[in-house]
């Protein structure tokens, strides 16, 4: 562990704190000095747990996709159907990028806006949490199918698929100023493509 002084934190709450930073301003935007102070770290103690901006960054990612998937899949688990679990994730996909002083977005989404495409170990991550949305917005599809308030003349992955692209683009709407009423009014459309005639 080298010279630096134990490891005497909760691992979890200076990622959550790291996390929260990086998804308000970016990953280039955040400094060292930032983090330290969100953190509550040392120096020698942020890199002895964490190597590097870069590493401490992909465990940050991993955490809120494992955050979100987990709340999501809960979500899942407890609607009442599968058209209400999609609707209730749209709307709460604009409540959450409304959280804070500032419009977030998506992390993942600000991500593979900001370093997808030069960053091969970063890519990997962000497809990683886009098949993981995608994974839940098909079992909610497939549900709703089941039940017969989701159409079913087109498979449950191109729906899933037309999902996670709605949900980043709410959340890229809230973070570009869009205003909530709007924001509501294209959850119904959206929910619109998926009615059964």
């Amino acid at each position: 562990m080298g010279a630096g002084r134990p490891l005497t934190y909760d691992s979890d709450t200076v990622l959550d704190a790291a996390m929260r930073l990086f998804w308000q301003t970016g990953y280039e935007a955040t400094s060292l000095h930032e983090l330290l102070a969100a953190m509550n770290l040392s120096r020698s103690s942020f890199y002895n747990g964490f190597g590097s901006k870069h590493a401490l960054f992909v465990r940050c990612l991993d955490r809120y996709q494992e955050q979100t998937a987990d709340y999501l899949w809960d979500r899942l688990e407890s609607a009442s159907s599968g058209h209400s679990f999609i609707v209730d994730t749209l709307t709460w996909a604009i409540e959450e990028a409304f959280a804070g002083a500032d419009p977030r977005g998506c992390l993942i989404m600000n991500t593979a806006t900001e370093l997808a495409q030069r960053d091969p170990v970063i890519a990997a991550e962000v497809a990683r949490g886009l098949r993981t949305f995608h994974s839940i917005f098909a079992a909610g599809v497939a549900r709703g199918q089941a039940e017969g308030s989701i159409r079913e003349d087109r498979h449950a992955d191109v729906l899933a698929s037309y999902l996670v692209t709605t949900m980043g683009g709410l959340r890229t709407m809230v973070k570009a100023g869009t205003d909530h009423s709007t924001l509501t009014v294209l959850v119904g459309l959206a929910m619109d493509g998926l009615h059964t005639d």
